[in-house]
């Protein structure tokens, strides 16, 4: 009889508590849930492999290259990059400037940026954690800096900003098309693969135009570009300052192709909106001078986020109403459609709604 009063006691308790549970759910505010689709923050762009750091070697001052070797190895297109998972958790993002053919290992290079220099650790990680033998999750590679189509090509170079280009180079000399590359960089000693890419000028140089700013001054992207032809590509990658200038440069009839060390600034400012969270019930002011990853932060903190500058890919969240001011470098135009990665992206009109 004891047991019995016993079993029967336990799930007495047990059907109170799971009515208990049943009305504190029906209470809550996200009751009952909105039947969406599995929302796509967190998950991984693309298919992760672990590669180990095969060989590391120094090749200009402050940049460090890597190689990273693995098995059937996907295959990647001049301009790609990969996601370099660190040690900490950081993501950061990194062009391939090795061999595309090379189906067994990928090369990659980064510069040191310091804390003085606005750097956020990354660089620094890469630096004295990657050493040979260690073991790195990649992710990739992806492409948002393809070489174009063209009868002809002007590549623009600064400083670290040759490592997607140098493969792009060595596919339109190969192919016997016309180019000229414009390379600048703080001095020689601390640009990047320099004595190849004069090689690749040929015999006489006179394709690639070196300029060190220590002997030279900043190059006159004006001139440079002046006799580019109609139908001309030009590629370019390197700090803001840069991109800009060859922007207002531009000739007539040429085409411009981007690749940012940092996301796009806004040309008429900022606005402040409001972001409702669908799934938690909530609504977040996000102020001119603030960002949606940080509004959101404050309600949710657990939000996942890597990079802050719209290039990585982790805060990408499931837009489910109003129109996004898009100022990211990686999202392609299908993913736009509903989606928006909040560490830099921002609300056209009043208000949005994320599946959060």
């Amino acid at each position: 009889m004891p047991r019995i009063r016993t079993v029967a006691l336990v799930a007495g308790v047990a059907l109170l508590t799971r009515r208990a549970m049943r009305r504190r759910i029906e209470a809550s505010p996200l009751w009952p849930l909105p039947a969406l689709d599995e929302p796509v923050s967190g998950q991984p762009r693309s298919r992760a492999l672990r590669l180990r750091v095969a060989g590391r070697e120094t090749v200009a001052d402050g940049v460090v290259q890597l190689r990273l070797t693995g098995e059937r190895l996907p295959g990647w297109e001049p301009g790609a990059h990969l996601d370099l998972v660190l040690p900490s958790g950081l993501v950061r993002q990194y062009s391939l400037c090795g061999d595309p053919d090379d189906t067994s290992s990928y090369t990659v290079a980064t510069r040191l940026i310091t804390a003085e220099q606005g750097g956020r650790g990354g660089s620094r990680e890469v630096h004295e954690e990657l050493a040979e033998g260690v073991e790195v999750e990649v992710r990739g590679p992806r492409n948002r800096f393809p070489l174009a189509e063209a009868p002809s090509y002007v590549f623009v170079a600064g400083g670290i900003g040759i490592t997607p280009i140098l493969p792009m180079l060595r596919a339109v000399e190969a192919s016997g098309a016309d180019w000229r590359l414009l390379y600048g960089g703080r001095s020689r000693a601390s640009m990047p693969f320099l004595e190849e890419v004069e090689k690749l000028g040929g015999p006489d140089g006179g394709r690639v135009t070196v300029v060190a700013e220590d002997a030279d001054g900043l190059p006159d992207t004006a001139a440079f570009l002046a006799g580019a032809a109609a139908g001309t590509a030009v590629h370019v990658c390197g700090p803001e300052a840069l991109m800009d200038a060859v922007g207002a440069a531009l000739p007539a009839g040429c085409s411009l192709h981007l690749e940012r060390f940092t996301p796009r600034t806004a040309t008429d400012g900022n606005a402040p909106f409001e972001v409702e969270l669908r799934r938690s019930g909530r609504t977040v002011a996000v102020p001119a001078d603030s960002t949606v990853l940080a509004a959101v932060r404050a309600e949710l903190p657990n939000t996942a986020y890597s990079c802050a500058q719209g290039f990585c890919g982790t805060c990408q969240q499931r837009v489910l109403e109003g129109e996004i001011d898009h100022r990211d470098e990686l999202l392609t135009d299908e993913e736009r459609d509903g989606s928006m990665l909040i560490c830099v992206s921002r609300a056209r009109g009043e208000r949005i709604v994320l599946d959060m």
